[in-house]
C-alpha cells in the first residue's frame, strides 16, 4: 500500500508540459501553481486541460515545487500516475501472494545491475537457488473499457529489458514482466501495438523465449493506491484501438 502521509489537496488541471511539470489550479484558494508530475510518459487520457488532480505536499521546504500531482480523475475513476510508486506496489503484491506463481521467490532485491548496465527491479530467488528476474511496469492508459493498454508512447527501453530478460531465462533463471495498473476499473492487460509496435514484438519474442507475464490491479482512493487483485495479460499484446 502505498498511503499518502497527509490529505492531498484537490486542483485544476492547467496543462502539463516538459514531462515533469504541471500548472494547476488549486481548487479551495483559486491560486496557480506549478507541481511536479511523476511521470515521464505521454499521459494519454490523463492530462485534460479542466481534469480534477489531487497533489501531496513534500515536507521538505527545500523543494521548489513543494507538491506533486498524485491522481487525476478520468473516466469516472481516480488513476494514478505517480510512476515512482509501482515498485513499491508490486513488492507489496508478491508478498501479499496476489501473483501465485510468484511465491516464495523472496527477500526480494531492488535495483540490481544485470545485463548491458541494466538494473532489475526486483530478483527473487526460488528454493532452490534459481534466480527470478522481476521488472515492473507502471500501467495507466484505458481507451477501451476494462483494457487497460502498455505503453502510453515509444519504449526503445521497454523493448530493451525484454530483450535482456529473455537473456536471462537463456542463462537459466527465471524472467518476469510484472505489470502493475493504477486504476481500478481494468480487468484486462494488452498492448497499444498502434502506439509502439516494436514494443509489441518485442513482447511477443520475449514470450516465446520464456519470459513470464502477469499483472496486478490497484484501488485508487485520495488516502492510499493498493494492490488488490491479479489480472491477465495477453498474450499476444494485440489491441485494436478501435
Amino acid at each position: 500500500m502505498a498511503d499518502f502521509s497527509s490529505p492531498l489537496l484537490p486542483a485544476r488541471l492547467l496543462q502539463r508540459y516538459k514531462r515533469f511539470l504541471a500548472d494547476v489550479v488549486i481548487e479551495e484558494t483559486g491560486e496557480e501553481v506549478t507541481v511536479h508530475c511523476p511521470n515521464p510518459g505521454a499521459m494519454m487520457g490523463l492530462k485534460a486541460p479542466g481534469s480534477r488532480v489531487w497533489l501531496s505536499r513534500s515536507p521538505n521546504k527545500a523543494r521548489k515545487l513543494p507538491m506533486t500531482l498524485e491522481v487525476v480523475e478520468a473516466d469516472g475513476t481516480l488513476v494514478g500516475i505517480n510512476t515512482g510508486l509501482p515498485n513499491r506496489l508490486a513488492e507489496e503484491a508478491l508478498a501479499a501472494g496476489l501473483v501465485p506463481e510468484l511465491r516464495g521467490i523472496g527477500p526480494l532485491r531492488r535495483e540490481v545491475k544485470y545485463g548491458l548496465n541494466s538494473r532489475i527491479d526486483l530478483l527473487g530467488e526460488e528454493d532452490g537457488g534459481r534466480p527470478v528476474y522481476v521488472e515492473v511496469k507502471n500501467v495507466h492508459l484505458m481507451r477501451r473499457a476494462g483494457l487497460a493498454e502498455f505503453p502510453d508512447c515509444v519504449t526503445t527501453r521497454g523493448a530493451k529489458h525484454l530483450r535482456e530478460l529473455s537473456d536471462q531465462v537463456d542463462a537459466g533463471a527465471r524472467a518476469v514482466m510484472l505489470y502493475v495498473v493504477q486504476r481500478a476499473d481494468c480487468d484486462e492487460i494488452g498492448f497499444a501495438v498502434d502506439l509502439d509496435p516494436a514494443y509489441a514484438a518485442a513482447f511477443a519474442e520475449a514470450r516465446a523465449r520464456g519470459v513470464e507475464a502477469y499483472g496486478v490491479r490497484c484501488d485508487i482512493t485520495l488516502k492510499a493506491i493498493t494492490p488488490v487483485v491479479p489480472i491477465p495479460v495477453r498474450d499476444k499484446g494485440s489491441v485494436d484501438p478501435s
